[in-house]
């Protein structure tokens, strides 16, 4: 109680300072209001200011006007100065200076004034671009942007300047062409992540820098020490920032909000689940912005060789506005699409994303590149705030979970030991590939039925990377900060370490509790279970296989097909055994399922006891 009434105080202290401070920031709101020379011009408020405003409602050098419609900047290098964007959120204005009449071209101030004053700096980011002057006109190329016909600032004669990408190869100019400057900012559309489609920059060049070569337009950066720090943080929050005289500081403050109102009208009870419902709709729309930023500087450092990138709008018409829905999972769902070029696919919808992006991440990262049979190929994918999807080529036989299990009341009748053998053999290639086959050793940690898609032909192919990690070939054991996996088929090490450490061997156990569930039919139970008839399913496949007994028995096979069925079971007992050093790698795997069986040793018992994990003995 005393810790309740210590909060309760607390609260009430908090919401009267609040209160307070509120008040003051509607006095702010009231005297400095916001404002637009037009309609669809720029909102001027703090830390900008009208000169119609008195001047605590601004900063000093920050002060705006209206000419008409447009707003005019007095810009102490540039002169004056149209403003076309203010981006709050990132200190950035788009500005083209008023050329003098006297002057040729309007990126003749951009080059010959200062452009950095005790507020403002040119914008370097995303890119500067370099100013060119020819004496030649020069032919239309990617990266080159231009011309406009100006006299040279060095000897008078004219020139045409054009502005290029860092980047471009200064071949393809004319001979003699000269440099003129450096880092020329260009203006640039910002959304609340940052400089609004980044990754397509190269193709919205020629737009941004047509701007700036045929009107001037340039991108400014403002800086105000602690004022700067706060503003941005209250913009981040999607929050007005405002300015107390009586404190000499800046601080955050709702669109229309009356805090005190809500405060004098509700209960106190009703109150608290306000401001607790208000912190954390904030803390989620800050955590899943973190996220996307994560996610973006991870697409941005991946390079080029990344699988096509598609907006949402164009993933609702691949996946034809999410009719057809062919499979549920904890991520979300999957449906089936088509991509313009009429190649079906599956989209799968991360709806229900947990972690900071990893799913995400891990699937672009582990098989965006990855081209092996037995390996589903990802075609595409969307990452536009929360929303996320992965586009793969379409599986029309679906999982290998629909055809193995007797007692499901959808499944097809069991593979013949053929098949199983050819499914098998598929899957332990591409796991192979995983472990061997590329620059990095990929770990799944979720090999099961459910993730082994099947297509027309029933080869197999290996689905669902959001569990996978990353290492270096060489490197023998790894650490997890939690166990991952899907029960029944999680290595024993991943629980505890007495089993040894955590390495590529723990995908060889998974692989062996999914043979053992195609040659039996039955299901590695959960260990919850407790059932006297009951035992633990590779002890009951053993007992069969060093008695001689036939573990299909709901068929009959030939000897052939027995023997098939033998080798499966004894590869997989090779790869659950419980220490990592016994069991196989893949490619010994590969050999095992390719080679003769009579070669074929029985391994030792890969259980401790049969009180956990059991399955019927019928």
């Amino acid at each position: 109680m005393n810790l309740l009434r210590f909060l309760l105080i607390a609260l009430l202290l908090l919401l009267l300072n609040y209160a307070a401070a509120s008040w003051e920031d509607d006095d702010f709101l009231k005297t400095c209001p916001s404002h637009r020379c037009s309609k669809h011009g720029p909102e001027i408020r703090f830390p900008f200011w009208l000169s119609t405003h008195p001047p605590p409602c601004g900063v000093p050098g920050m002060q705006l006007s209206c000419s008409g419609h447009d707003t005019i900047l007095d810009h102490p290098g540039l002169g004056s100065c149209k403003v076309t964007e203010i981006y709050y959120r990132h200190r950035v204005m788009n500005a083209i200076p008023l050329a003098d009449k006297s002057a040729r071209c309007p990126l003749q101030k951009l080059v010959s004034r200062n452009q950095s004053t005790d507020v403002y700096t040119p914008v370097a980011i995303p890119v500067g671009s370099v100013l060119v002057g020819c004496s030649r006109v020069a032919t239309n190329e990617d990266g080159i942007v231009g011309p406009s016909s100006c006299v040279s600032i060095s000897n008078n004669a004219s020139q045409f300047w054009y502005l290029v990408q860092p980047d471009t190869d200064m071949s393809t100019l004319p001979v003699g062409c000269v440099v003129i400057a450096k880092g020329i900012p260009i203006p640039y559309t910002y959304d609340k992540y940052g400089p609004n489609d980044y990754t397509f920059f190269c193709s919205l060049f020629k737009e941004k820098a047509d701007r700036a070569i045929h009107f001037g337009e340039t991108a400014l950066n403002w800086q105000l020490n602690n004022i700067t720090n706060a503003c941005q943080r209250c913009e981040q929050e999607g929050k007005y920032c405002v300015f107390s005289s009586k404190r000499e500081q800046a601080f955050c403050q709702q669109h229309g909000s009356h805090v005190l109102l809500i405060a004098a009208t509700t209960s106190v009870a009703s109150f608290v689940v306000l401001v607790a419902t208000a912190l954390y709709l904030s803390l989620k729309k800050r955590y899943n912005e973190a996220i996307h930023l994560k996610v973006e500087m991870f697409l941005k450092t991946y390079g080029k060789s990344k699988p096509t990138r598609y907006s949402f709008s164009e993933v609702r018409k691949i996946a034809r506005r999410f009719k057809e829905k062919i499979g549920q999972g904890g991520f979300g769902s999957v449906y089936k699409g088509q991509l313009p070029n009429g190649v079906p696919v599956a989209v799968k919808m991360l709806e229900n994303s947990t972690g900071e992006g990893e799913e995400f991440i891990n699937e672009v990262a582990t098989i965006g590149q990855i081209h092996h049979a037995n390996i589903v190929r990802l075609l595409g994918f969307c990452s536009e705030g929360t929303r996320r999807a992965l586009i793969y080529e379409f599986m029309s036989n679906d999982s290998l979970e629909r055809y193995i299990f007797l007692h499901d009341s959808n499944s097809q009748q069991l593979l013949p030991p053929e098949k199983m053998l050819d499914i098998a053999t598929g899957i332990a290639r591409g796991m192979e590939y995983l472990h061997q086959g590329c620059n990095k050793r990929i770990l799944h940690f979720d090999i099961k039925p459910h993730n082994i898609l099947l297509d027309y032909n029933f080869n197999p192919k290996i689905s669902d990377f959001g569990l996978a990690k990353l290492c270096a070939r060489d490197q023998s054991i790894i650490t997890l900060t939690a166990a991952r996996g899907t029960m029944g088929y999680i290595a024993p090490e991943i629980y505890s370490p007495n089993f040894g450490g955590i390495s590529y061997k723990s995908d060889v156990f998974s692989f062996g509790m999914l043979v053992l569930e195609m040659v039996s039919g039955r299901r590695n139970s959960d260990p919850g279970i407790e059932n006297q008839n009951e035992v633990y399913l590779p002890e009951w496949i053993y007992d069969r296989v060093i008695n001689g007994q036939d573990l299909v028995l709901v068929r009959e096979m030939t000897e052939e097909e027995k023997e098939v069925v033998r080798k499966l079971a004894i590869v997989a007992l090779w790869c659950i055994q419980w220490n990592p050093k016994n069991r196989p790698s893949m490619t010994k795997v590969v050999n095992m399922l390719t080679g003769r069986s009579q070669n074929l040793q029985m391994p030792p018992k890969p259980f401790v006891s049969s009180e956990s994990n059991p399955v019927s003995k019928t």
